[in-house]
């Protein structure tokens, strides 16, 4: 029922399901799904819609360090109040992974707003080091 509220959408990437149709998601996956298409995407890649995305591919070759957090932070706070009005963003945390120094890990705490369900995502961001 929740679906209904939220919507549906493609699977992404485009696929076909079982039985040979175009494969949808639904609820709170779409969302999700839309959180990580909208995160991944750099402004500009779209055509039809050039602002689209977010900024995160702009701290690719930055140094792993707390500058570099908190402007991930700043970024997918920005993109995601613009571009997902489904979702209310609760709290969005970035920091270097110990054990993995190329890697910023972005946690993002938010409530669907149709459901007020709360929600988490992880979402692993890696830079490229100097050499």
């Amino acid at each position: 029922m929740s679906g209904d509220i939220i919507g549906r959408g493609w699977a992404f990437p485009p696929g076909l399901d079982h039985r040979g149709r175009i494969a949808t998601v639904a609820g709170e996956d779409e969302i999700e799904q839309s959180i990580r298409i909208i995160l991944t995407t750099s402004p500009g890649q779209r055509v039809m819609r050039p602002e689209f995305g977010c900024r995160l591919n702009e701290i690719v070759f930055a140094p792993n360090n707390a500058q570099t957090a908190a402007q991930a932070e700043r970024f997918v706070r920005l993109a995601l109040g613009r571009w997902e009005p489904r979702i209310q963003v609760e709290q969005v945390t970035a920091a270097p992974d110990a054990h993995e120094p190329a890697r910023l890990q972005i946690e993002l705490r938010y409530t669907i707003r149709s459901t007020h369900s709360s929600r988490s995502l992880v979402y692993p961001f890696y830079l490229i080091p100097e050499e």
